[in-house]
């Protein structure tokens, strides 16, 4: 995923299904350097950053 799409997954109202070495994510913040700050969901709140070009949109 490019900094632009991450950046519009989280501004949207929509809720976007977006995958971690496939395993679902929420984006809670991208940075100018193209980290995104996720959280993971599958119950253990676990947060990283990560290269958004990690990311992908299911």
């Amino acid at each position: 995923m490019d900094i632009n799409r991450a950046r519009q997954i989280l501004t949207s109202d929509e809720t976007i299904t977006v995958l971690l070495d496939g395993a679902p994510v929420w984006i809670e913040s991208v940075n100018k350097n193209g980290l995104a700050r996720v959280n993971s969901l599958d119950g253990k709140g676990e947060f990283r950053n990560v290269p958004v070009m990690q990311l992908n949109e299911a």
